[in-house]
């Protein structure tokens, strides 16, 4: 049995990877990959995932797979080009959109407290910066991506080369809401989806003003300390990676014209902010899956809210909502599996999990495209090993 490149794409986008046409890696497509009877090891399907780093598609790779149906931990490629050591499993990276979860999962902690509610208009937090065509968009769609606001312009260009010219420029969060709802809707709101990042940051700038404090140190103290997660750590304006890290590489065109890969390692992060700038491990971000999926981080009735999809088409495709607050689901391996994925340039993250917590899985890949249309081959790989085919 084959599956289409399409089928498996599609799995990796409803999970936060924005996906395209590509070739399937011959793991993906190969006896051990699809068979439904054969049961190969933990271990060796997983080895097989990230064998071969450093390649063209990765540099470095680091996974581990954990719940009740058995444990792996493994690391492949190098530290850097340069040296050519072997990667740091205990390496910090950036996260992306993986951040998303964090966020949501602050702001029910605070909708728990009563001190933001769902179904309220985010304008009626945020007068000043959401303006009145966009009154009735609330809290709950700010989460689950059907609120209609469109993406900010951020001036920096359309290609990676301009992008990382304009690395070190300072995106606040609200200069980028101002951009955002300067312009139409995309839709009434609560009436499509379409996955952004804009909704995150307001979703921020919500948590800043019922709290009065800044979004990085609520997160810290509602999060990151009581889960003992001490590699975990918001940037801010930092451009760099505090801690060891592995180097992450884009390819694109190089000073001398020819295209090759250069180190992206520096760079900051605050056009994501809320939406997409945490660094992590990936044993900090198993620690925090475990601990959400078991009712630890988001208590009662609100974890519902990670786990409900909104009942409306996507504003592209036109299919089912995959996104609910904070993660998506799609099925794989004939189960439900949620999750989140995210990219920065030099780096592809995901975290997921079924509801039950039988198999959890978080990695990082050194991608050289990790933002480009094609999901990355090593992390296809892991995502087929771990869970199996999509249905």
């Amino acid at each position: 049995m084959r599956t289409s490149t399409r089928t498996l794409l599609a799995a990796a986008l409803v999970l936060g990877v924005a996906a395209g046409p590509a070739t399937v890696p011959a793991f993906a497509t190969g006896p051990a990959a699809v068979s439904r009877t054969a049961a190969p090891s933990l271990d060796t399907v997983m080895s097989a995932a990230i064998a071969g780093l450093p390649r063209a598609d990765a540099t470095a790779a680091l996974v581990r797979v954990g719940g009740t149906e058995g444990s792996w931990q493994g690391s492949s490629g190098v530290h850097d080009l340069e040296s050519g050591a072997p990667a740091d499993p205990a390496a910090r990276f950036r996260a992306g959109s993986v951040t998303k979860v964090f966020t949501a999962a602050t702001v029910l902690q605070l909708a728990a407290e009563g001190r933001i509610d769902l179904d309220r208009p985010a304008r009626s937090y945020l007068p000043e910066l959401i303006p009145g065509r966009y009154a009735t968009v609330t809290v709950r769609q700010l989460l689950n991506h059907t609120h209609g606001i469109p993406a900010p312009d951020l001036a920096v260009g359309t290609t990676v080369e301009e992008w990382y010219a304009n690395r070190f420029r300072v995106h606040t969060p609200e200069a980028m809401v101002r951009s955002a709802t300067a312009k139409p809707r995309e839709f009434r709101p609560g009436t499509r989806q379409h996955y952004l990042n804009i909704g995150y940051t307001i979703a921020g700038l919500l948590v800043e003003r019922v709290t009065g404090d800044t979004f990085e140190r609520q997160v810290e103290r509602r999060i990151l300390r009581p889960l003992g997660l001490r590699n975990t750590y918001l940037p801010g304006t930092a451009a760099g990676i505090t801690g060891p890290y592995n180097h992450g590489y884009q390819t694109m065109r190089l000073d001398d014209g020819t295209r090759g890969l250069r180190d992206v390692s520096v760079w900051r992060a605050t056009d994501g902010w809320a939406a997409g700038d945490l660094v992590s491990t990936t044993a900090d971000l198993e620690r925090f899956v475990r601990a959400l999926f078991a009712g630890r981080v988001v208590r009662g009735p609100l974890l519902e809210e990670m786990f409900t999809l909104p009942r409306v088409a996507d504003l592209g495709s036109g299919d089912p909502a995959a996104y609910s607050a904070g993660l998506s689901m799609k099925r794989l391996g004939g189960r439900e599996v949620w999750g989140k994925t995210g990219g920065r340039w030099g780096y592809n993250t995901a975290v997921a999990s079924t509801r039950d917590g039988a198999r959890t899985l978080v990695y990082s890949v050194n991608s050289t495209d990790a933002k480009g249309q094609d999901m990355n081959p090593t992390a296809l790989n892991v995502m087929v090993a771990a869970y199996g085919l999509p249905d």
